[in-house]
């Protein structure tokens, strides 16, 4: 038995070695290309690095109900200074994986190569497979004696077979052409054959994608090139996608006819026709069977009974947010349980049902707008950041909402425990959208453009009220703190700060419903589960907690002491109804420099996380684009200590407003209490790079705030 597994392991090692040198001279053979390009324009000696050459690939076949997909990626870089070298001197990767496709698990491979070319012209070959140590799961390979003026070449090959009889989408790419560093040469190939579709676009002026010709019948060869890429800036507040040479991609398998209706994408009428364009007739297509009215509406019916409201609009928001707990929240608990194997507490629950996408909450609802004889439309919408909905071409990229047509009309989204009646995703707001026409709240029979609705900086607002006190011994400061948010600056903050048992149980108390463990009928079990239970959420808490300091502590550069937070409204229940809460900490030995008797205090500093913009940053070329119109409205109250007096106010008042947004400050005491207030707003979603230094005018004005300090003199 020893002699057989000792053989088919030489067996299986030989074929392995044997495998690596092919990928091997697939990259770095005789007839590599550029195995001597050595040399990088004159024009881009001072960059960080240069790519001579980059080449991707993407290969897709299939063996009756197998599939495999290989994919590869080479870079040849010239590496120019320390931090190109810092860069390059670690690889990371996963050498076995389980593919995530069709619905076998098999094994997958990545192969990683790696040579050093030294300025002389020697090379190098990594023994990767000897050199390459384990490190969390993954493989970690350092490399050596690399130098300012070294070429690195790498590659990475995958191999990732499966079983797949349905179909299915490969992830989607959309990548801009330009990356952190110039390149001189860069190429992409696709291989596939019948039964795999392939989306392609270019955009922003990138090159087209040519099809090269197949002396194999059913198998198409794809190929898209590009020399002389400039490197791209990413700067905060830009959107690649938007502006920049780029271009997407998907491929998509769908065995027979059958299949390819059933497929989530906007598939060509034949495989070897490369879908670069998806009209508005195509989106009418795609949904036109996707949505119908269907849902079990008892528990709404039984939600209403007895209910009155002042307009439909009323009653469409009160359903919008009981079924956020019907067919959502109600159901948190339990996948909370389940994960962390407590029970199985699905059984617990009579025909549960819990929407997963937005067809099922599209569908539910249009049974609800049906039976009330409420006129709506299907909204099919796409984030700004995905460029116009005319150059849609991923299915995934796009966002549906229902419009309801009431007199002031509602734009209903798929819940999640934070979405709000009336309110939207901020990236689809000001953006053109396809509207779906539905007639007599059963058929969509028509698809025609038109401009979502979008909202101001008076609709998104984050506000703050801190009051500051030195202790005793002027070393301590106590702070206390009330931070309110409203409009789109609420999710991501409700987010942040509430945990499931912070949301889950304020429904449970709104809607008189029954908690996951009040439905155990065996007392004996229900009392082992809830003390179960009852440690992990504490472990849930105590894990809330740190998370809350760790945010302070970030904000302010500084640790805090003695943090406490309450939740005083959690904001769920209206888009116009502010997420608030309250919290108090300490900081010692910060902020305070003695002078003499006098302190030197740097109040400025309470107005936290505003922007200090860098040189580059200052030189921008890119144009704005924000996620939403916004306010941020602070207000500073400093209560002088007995026995001193403040001096230097007069820097804390500031004005810089224009067309773009502004900052502004005043400052004003009475008795021995200082109070600052601020406003800093961003008027829109866009600006040209011709604005730039106006927004930098009032950006400076805010971060020059928060250096500004007041003399305490001893009386």
């Amino acid at each position: 038995m020893k002699k057989i597994l000792f053989l088919f392991l030489f067996i299986t090692t030989t074929l392995t070695a044997q495998d690596d040198l092919k990928i091997r001279d697939f990259f770095w053979g005789k007839d590599d290309p550029h195995s001597k390009s050595n040399t990088i324009p004159e024009k881009w000696k001072n960059e960080s690095a240069v790519v001579i050459y980059k080449y991707e690939f993407h290969d897709y076949h299939k063996f009756g109900t197998k599939v495999n997909y290989t994919s590869a990626l080479r870079n040849r870089i010239k590496l120019l200074d320390d931090a190109a070298v810092k860069e390059f001197s670690e690889f990371t990767f996963k050498e076995r994986f389980s593919s995530d496709k069709g619905w076998s698990r098999r094994a997958g491979k990545n192969t990683l190569g790696i040579k050093v070319v030294k300025p002389n012209g020697k090379e190098t070959i990594i023994n990767v497979s000897k050199e390459a140590v384990n490190a969390d799961k993954e493989k970690m390979i350092a490399i050596p004696n690399l130098e300012i003026g070294d070429i690195i070449d790498y590659y990475l090959h995958s191999e990732e077979p499966f079983i797949s009889q349905l179909e299915m989408g490969f992830e989607p790419v959309e990548r801009t052409l330009g990356s952190v560093y110039p390149t001189m040469d860069y190429k992409l190939i696709f291989q596939t054959e019948n039964d795999f579709f392939l989306n392609f676009a270019t955009y922003n002026g990138a090159p087209e994608l040519k099809e090269i010709p197949s002396n194999k019948g059913g198998e198409r060869h794809y190929e898209f090139t590009a020399k002389d890429i400039e490197k791209n800036d990413f700067p905060r507040w830009f959107y690649p996608l938007v502006e920049l040479p780029c271009y997407k991609f998907q491929v998509f398998f769908a065995r027979s006819g059958k299949f390819e209706k059933r497929a989530d994408a906007f598939l060509s009428d034949k495989e070897k026709i490369v879908k670069s364009k998806v009209s508005k007739e195509d989106v009418f297509n795609y949904y036109d069977s996707k949505f119908k009215p269907y849902g079990d509406l008892g528990p709404v019916e039984k939600f209403l009974k007895g209910k009155s409201f002042s307009s439909d609009e009323e009653k469409i928001r009160e359903v919008y947010y009981f079924t956020r707990h019907k067919f959502f929240t109600q159901y948190v608990e339990a996948f909370v349980v389940n994960d962390a194997k407590i029970f199985y507490p699905f059984s617990l629950y009579q025909n549960p049902i819990f929407f997963q996408k937005e067809e099922e909450f599209i569908n539910y609802f249009m049974a609800f707008l049906k039976d009330n004889k409420i006129s709506y439309d299907i909204v099919i919408g796409t984030a700004r950041y995905n460029g116009s909905i005319t150059d849609l071409l991923i299915q995934q990229n796009v966002t549906i909402l229902l419009r309801i047509n009431t007199k002031n009309p509602i734009y209903l989204e798929f819940f999640t425990p934070f979405s709000s009646a009336d309110q939207f995703n901020e990236q689809l707001e000001n953006t053109q959208a396809y509207l779906l026409q539905v007639s007599k709240n059963k058929k969509i029979v028509d698809a025609e453009l038109i401009k979502l609705p979008g909202s101001t900086k008076n609709d998104n607002i984050s506000k703050s009220i801190t009051k500051v006190k030195l202790g005793e011994d002027l070393a301590t400061i106590a702070i206390e703190r009330e931070n309110s948010y409203s409009g789109h600056y609420k999710p991501s903050e409700q987010s942040n700060k509430l945990y499931f048992f912070d949301y889950v149980y304020e429904d449970y108390k709104k809607y008189n419903t029954e908690t996951l463990l009040e439905r155990v009928s065996n007392k004996k079990k229900r009392e082992q589960y809830q003390k179960e239970f009852d440690a992990l959420i504490a472990k849930y808490k105590e894990k809330q907690k740190e998370n809350f300091i760790s945010s302070v502590k970030e904000e302010f550069g500084h640790d805090v002491e003695e943090y406490k937070m309450t939740l005083e409204n959690s904001g769920r229940f209206g888009s116009k109804e502010p997420m608030v809460y309250k919290e108090s900490f300490t900081i010692k030995d910060q902020y305070l420099k003695k002078a003499g008797n006098n302190i030197i205090f740097e109040l400025g500093k309470f107005l936290t996380s505003q922007i200090e913009l860098t040189e580059k940053e200052k030189n921008r070329k890119n144009n704005i684009y924000m996620s939403f119109p916004r306010q941020i409205q602070h207000e500073i109250q400093f209560e002088i200590p007995q026995g001193y007096t403040a001096t230097g106010l007069e820097k804390f008042n500031k004005k810089e407003e224009n067309e773009t947004g502004g900052f502004i400050s005043t400052i004003t005491q009475n008795g021995n209490v200082i109070t600052i207030k601020t406003s800093k707003s961003y008027n829109n979603y866009y600006e040209p790079n011709a604005n730039w230094k106006k927004m930098y005018d009032f950006l400076e004005d805010a971060y020059q705030f928060t250096q500004e300090k007041i003399l305490l003199k001893k009386n």
